[in-house]
């Protein structure tokens, strides 16, 4: 069987074939599949079966190889696929820090249409009825799971549509995005419209002069861009309450961070919730599209929960960080310290409390909330609690991504101009500049109508940070440790709309 895996492996673009085959380390993945298909420890089954990315299109024996920790095989798209705007993808498994891939990934073309009012009063996440008129929102996310893949496989696959569903709610309002949306709306979804004064006729040329007049003397102007920005952002809670109800019913494990872009009428929105990162070259000038959300960049926030609410804490932890941990000897010392109303150092005196682990502790990437977890925000994570305690962390997490926009029409793009996304792991070997001037002087040594040069670009990056295996493990070519993560990369052209026609 393995000789049909490598020969398939080889339609592949950049599918590295390794030179043997652990058998052991086999029967290890397929105890792992079997119990991500059949249901997770909890006995109940999983919401979605552990998958790759529909769009690779993997068989089943290539789908067990992708799961190599030895060889790391670089997984790309087919070279006769395509994604939308000729999409860049390339990804492979870490180095054995988990079993599987917990990285997911999609790539969507869907469409904004008015919804019937039947439409309006069913469930959410209406099914793709092939349907091209509309507005076209192309969707691209990379979601990084840890502690399981459930949260970023149930997300991948439903993220988009919620997101699909709620534009819907408002597609009447997308169509002239000159006019500011109105401030209420009716149950039906059309404008409403408050009386100027107590008393005054709401009928007939009256009520239609009114409805030109200010209602109120403070009235915010709200854009349609903001409007987006708003249901992307409660797309995200809905999608995190939605994972905690269906845990009831399902096996969903661990947790997500979630990077998504979406193009809708020529604006591209960066929605980013975690480590992950985005990034735009234009004219190898570096745009940064996202922010990354860990214990030391949300210090202040987490720190301000834990003094709201010490409750949280335990009775085993301090909100206030210190330079190293106390010892006892220093009851009654001076020591630096900081809280959430400070940026700077103090001093204070030491007191019993202080001697309690601190809330965020650890530096880079070694930091960590409740000597837990090293993010602050993502999807999931609702039964997440600190190792031998009942000390629920979910609390400190959030799931409200930060939302970026990009006016792409307002722009002139080259085909070496691209948005790129990734996870963490490409991210924690290399910097934003290095991945500019890599995909820069890959992509100009290809000839811009090759049908290739995106994904083949998205593969010279991961294996720019996944390295190369050495007696000493996976190297860069500076002998540096590679990036022993789950690595998923997307690189798409900003010239994308105009290379589809």
């Amino acid at each position: 069987m393995i000789s049909k895996v490598k020969n398939a492996m080889s339609s592949l673009v950049g599918g590295i074939i390794p030179h043997g085959h652990h058998h052991h380390h086999q029967q290890q993945q397929q105890q792992q599949h079997g119990t991500a298909q059949n249901g997770g420890t909890d006995g109940l089954p999983p919401r979605f079966p552990y998958s790759r990315p529909e769009f690779l299109d993997l068989t089943p024996e290539l789908l067990q190889y992708s799961t190599e920790h030895a060889s790391r095989p670089v997984i790309a798209l087919k070279r006769d696929s395509r994604l939308p705007w000729r999409t860049g993808y390339a990804e492979v498994i870490n180095a054995g820090k988990s079993m599987l891939n917990e990285d997911q990934a999609s790539c969507e073309l869907l469409y904004i249409r008015k919804m019937s009012s039947k439409q309006q009063r069913c469930s959410m996440l209406l099914e793709d009825s092939g349907d091209t008129t509309g507005i076209p929102m192309h969707f691209w996310g990379v979601f990084d799971g840890h502690a399981g893949s459930g949260a970023a496989l149930m997300a991948s696959k439903l993220l988009q549509l919620i997101i699909r569903d709620r534009l819907c709610d408002v597609a009447h309002l997308l169509e002239n995005q000159n006019n500011p949306p109105p401030i209420c709306l009716t149950k039906n979804g059309s404008p409403f419209q408050a009386e100027a004064k107590k008393g005054a006729c709401l009928d007939g040329e009256e009520q239609d002069g009114l409805l030109d007049e200010p209602r109120f003397h403070m009235e915010k102007d709200i854009s349609v861009e903001s409007l987006v920005m708003g249901i992307i952002e409660t797309a995200f809670r809905q999608m995190d309450d939605l994972i905690e109800k269906e845990k009831e019913s399902y096996s969903i494990s661990g947790g997500c961070c979630a990077l998504i872009v979406i193009h809708l009428l020529g604006k591209l929105y960066v929605a980013n919730a975690g480590d992950s990162r985005a990034i735009i070259v234009r004219n190898s000038e570096v745009i940064p599209m996202s922010y990354e959300f860990t214990p030391e960049s949300e210090r202040q926030r987490l720190q301000y929960l834990g003094f709201l609410k010490p409750e949280l804490l335990g009775n085993e932890f301090t909100h206030i960080e210190f330079p190293r941990r106390i010892q006892h000897s220093e009851l009654g010392k001076k020591m630096l310290f900081r809280d959430h109303t400070m940026t700077g150092w103090a001093y204070k005196t030491i007191v019993e409390d202080d001697l309690k682990f601190p809330l965020i502790y650890g530096e880079g990437k070694k930091a960590r909330v409740m000597a837990t977890i090293g993010v602050t925000r993502g999807l999931g994570d609702h039964d997440l609690k600190v190792y031998n305690s009942n000390i629920h962390i979910k609390p400190f997490l959030s799931c409200c991504p930060e939302v970026k926009v990009y006016k792409i029409s307002e722009h002139k793009h080259g085909s070496d101009d691209v948005l790129i996304m990734g996870s963490d792991g490409l991210w924690d070997v290399t910097t934003d500049r290095d991945v500019a001037d890599a995909v820069s002087t890959f992509l100009s040594s290809r000839e811009p109508n090759d049908l290739l040069r995106y994904t083949l670009a998205a593969q010279d990056l991961l294996m720019g940070s996944r390295g190369v295996l050495k007696e000493r493990g996976w190297r860069l070519p500076n002998e540096r440790l590679g990036s022993g993560d789950d690595i998923t990369v997307f690189v798409i052209p900003l010239a994308g709309a105009e290379l589809e026609t």
